[in-house]
């Protein structure tokens, strides 16, 4: 009997552990997070069968399954299934969901591993600034750790989205130290010179600031403006490009919708298939110019998902937007205190993705998924502790 007790202790303490070690280098190494995330995932899979567990999984993840089910479809259906079967195995990082959804017994066990994703960032952070101060040349896109700008940029939305909403939420004395990891974030994200991530951060702020206290609305265009004023001339400019029709990745954009548009008409059902629609659109009669060609995808999430999955994931997909997005409203409703700045971490990181995911295919980046399915987890499975306990 104390050996079965033994062992269950190790099984529980070993996923929040593993899962803290996930999230320590999601802001610094994808390869080194997915690891300790397969480990965790061994972890959960192990006690769920020695426990004899059935799984209650929240409403939402079941579309998600319907998604990985009808990639999977898409991928046999593909022009290319071996590249796409390929490309598939990122739909293994969406069972961080489950293994959140159960993996933790404590309200304050979990709360403590969201703390690892503040030093996570603060390492994160800390080199952005050295290597912006003292290696990048002007006008360089600062990356941090990661291997391209918009990653980093995504990294950092979602961390703003915690950051923001703990710091308004929470009444415990780490409520300042997200305040501070917002602070800094924000020039970071600036640095990025990645307009999608700003859109979706705006967005992303007013979400937080309708949840916390409508009026503070007013104050926020002020700040903004005080914010460009004092920015930069080429974040000015950057910014600015957002309204100008003549810019040529704006136009850009432009030409990759029409074409998405087509190559749904030409594969609504099953899609071109996963991480094929850059090798579909080559062929001319989707007029794109020779530089757009040289893109791998469709800078738009509703139009990448349907053109590359048919248009059944893509219901699969927004179906999975709504119900998150109504179960979140529920668990702002209830007001449980120990729940409720999680699920405005979720709601806002839920409407910056989405928002941001107009202008880029960040779905598609599976740094970004991974963090962004972690957060929208959280609340849940506070709740889950809340209602019925390990």
């Amino acid at each position: 009997m104390k050996l079965i007790q033994t062992e269950r202790f190790f099984s529980s303490l070993m996923i929040p552990v593993f899962i803290g070690l996930f999230l320590l280098f999601s802001m610094i190494s994808i390869s080194v997070s997915q690891i300790f995330l397969g480990i965790a995932l061994f972890g959960w899979i192990v006690f769920q069968i020695k426990e004899k567990r059935r799984a209650k999984l929240p409403l939402f993840f079941w579309f998600l399954i319907a998604y990985i089910v009808l990639s999977l479809v898409s991928s046999i259906l593909s022009r290319n299934p071996g590249i796409s079967f390929v490309n598939s195995r990122d739909l293994f990082l969406f069972l961080v969901v489950p293994i959140v959804y159960f993996g933790f017994s404590r309200v304050g066990s979990l709360k403590q591993t969201n703390r690892v994703l503040l030093a996570s960032f603060f390492i994160s952070a800390l080199y952005s600034l050295f290597y912006f101060l003292f290696k990048a040349v002007p006008g360089e896109r600062i990356t941090g750790f990661m291997g391209h700008w918009m990653t980093q940029a995504g990294l950092l939305l979602l961390f703003c989205t915690m950051a923001l909403s703990l710091f308004f939420f929470c009444r415990d004395k780490w409520r300042f130290a997200w305040g501070a990891g917002f602070l800094l974030a924000l020039p970071l994200i600036v640095l990025t010179l990645t307009r999608n991530s700003w859109v979706g951060l705006f967005i992303a702020i007013v979400a937080v600031l309708i949840i916390y206290k409508p009026k503070t609305l007013f104050i926020f265009p002020v700040a903004m403006v005080l914010f460009f004023l004092v920015s930069p001339k080429p974040v000015k400019d950057r910014a600015l490009s957002i309204f100008d029709l003549k810019n040529t990745t704006n136009q850009q954009r432009f030409e990759y919708w029409q074409a998405g548009i087509k190559i749904i008409k030409d594969y609504p059902l099953q899609g071109t298939g996963p991480d094929m629609v850059d090798m579909v659109f080559q062929n001319p009669k989707y007029g794109l110019s020779q530089v757009s060609r040289s893109n791998v995808h469709l800078h738009n999430n509703f139009l990448q998902i349907a053109a590359e999955r048919g248009l059944f994931t893509l219901a699969a997909w927004i179906g999975f937007l709504v119900v998150l997005f109504v179960s979140l409203i529920r668990l702002l409703k209830q007001r449980d205190p120990a729940v409720f700045p999680y699920a405005a971490a979720a709601l806002a990181a839920l409407t910056g993705l989405v928002s941001a995911g107009l202008f880029e295919y960040n779905f598609g980046d599976s740094e970004v998924v991974v963090l962004f399915l972690y957060i929208i987890s959280v609340p849940f499975a506070l709740e889950r502790i809340q209602k019925y306990g390990d």
